[in-house]
């Protein structure tokens, strides 16, 4: 389960230093919201970061939701309410890519089935007939990044900021190789989801940014959910690198489906309130089983894992970007779910602990 809870990652790497362990303080907590033992968790799993780490964290129960922050501040730890601050969401985005396929499919603008090619300017190197499906479940073939986006030769503290139509469509014309036939395996790919927000952008004549806010954001009043950073800068929170220094936002350019929303729990919790409604045809399509993922003994929707449980089962995304990591699990037959951001780098070492952590305050719920 590991690999699929470091998603959107590009590689996994520490810092080479030790984080500071900080002294728990609650001088300004409020301690009503959620269970002393919720409580005590959170501080547990959040003590080992840096100075101003931020925490922002939603726990549903049964539709209700309650929010939670803490944020370290001078070697020490206070609770604050975080739920309006804005944080990247990183691969918690191919959700919402899914959302935008499902929901041209519904207006009949698309076929889940329809072979990619159908909708790119381009010619693909040796006609590789991979779905729009296919791509949102990472059952495409693709390389998690295409060849011509080389690591080694990036800004990593920015790393798609140079990658633009002209190098997506070189990389499919001239360079593109699957790594196996399509529907044959899930493999995990930025650049699958990434070219298929692209392409949805072509079937709607829309930019991304208004396809999400025309079709999630504002219809969910989600207002601060965007992929135009300068609309939340003054709830953005600054991202911290490896070592707990203030790092670049990501721009995703042409991959921008793969992971360049920001939000807020605040606004991720009207999203999730929204899943539990089964009138709603989109988001009810994307919950569906539509790839089985043998190696994890899960499965993928369209965007969201699917893990089985003995009462049911719970959908699942995690997200992380140079400055930010992500957590948002959902229990659709009790109403639950638990959303964690924040700015601790998808690159840390201690980066697992806050997918740990939304797995173990979703196991609390159920208590």
């Amino acid at each position: 389960m590991l690999k699929l809870k470091i998603l959107f990652l590009i590689v996994l790497i520490g810092c080479g230093c030790e984080e500071k362990p900080v002294a728990v303080n609650f001088q300004q907590g409020y301690h009503g919201k959620i269970s002393e033992g919720q409580s005590k968790l959170i501080h547990t799993e959040a003590k080992g970061f840096f100075n101003q780490t931020q925490l922002s964290i939603a726990i549903i129960k049964n539709g209700k939701p309650e929010f939670y922050g803490v944020k370290i501040e001078n070697d020490t730890m206070f609770s604050v309410e975080n739920q309006d601050s804005v944080f990247e969401i990183g691969s918690i985005s191919k959700v919402f890519t899914a959302t935008l396929l499902a929901d041209l499919s519904l207006d009949g603008k698309l076929n889940l089935n329809d072979p990619a090619g159908k909708y790119l300017p381009w010619k693909l190197k040796n006609t590789p007939e991979f779905t729009l499906q296919q791509l949102s479940n990472h059952s495409s073939g693709l390389p998690r990044l295409p060849d011509n986006l080389i690591l080694s030769e990036v800004d990593m503290s920015n790393p798609y900021k140079d990658y633009g139509e002209e190098k997506l469509g070189f990389y499919l014309t001239e360079q593109l190789e699957l790594k196996q036939d399509p529907g044959i395996k899930f493999d995990y790919s930025n650049l699958g989801v990434g070219l298929l927000g692209y392409m949805l952008t072509r079937i709607d004549s829309s930019s991304y940014e208004e396809m999400i806010q025309n079709r999630i954001a504002i219809p969910f009043q989600m207002e601060s959910t965007t992929v135009n950073r300068e609309k939340v800068m003054p709830q953005l929170v600054k991202g911290l690198d490896v070592e707990g220094k203030e790092t670049p936002n990501w721009d995703l350019n042409v991959l921008q489906g793969a992971g360049a929303i920001l939000s807020s729990t605040q606004d991720l919790t009207k999203f999730a309130l929204a899943q539990f409604n089964p009138a709603n045809q989109t988001l009810a399509l994307t919950q569906k089983k539509t790839f089985s993922v043998t190696a994890y003994e899960k499965a993928i929707g369209l965007g969201w894992m699917i893990e089985n449980k003995k009462d049911g089962k719970w959908l699942w995304h995690g997200g992380g970007t140079g400055g930010y990591s992500s957590s948002f699990t959902l229990d659709l037959d009790r109403k639950n779910a638990v959303i964690i951001l924040s700015n601790i780098s998808g690159f840390s070492e201690n980066v697992v602990n806050i997918s740990n952590l939304g797995s173990r305050l979703m196991e609390m719920i159920e208590d």
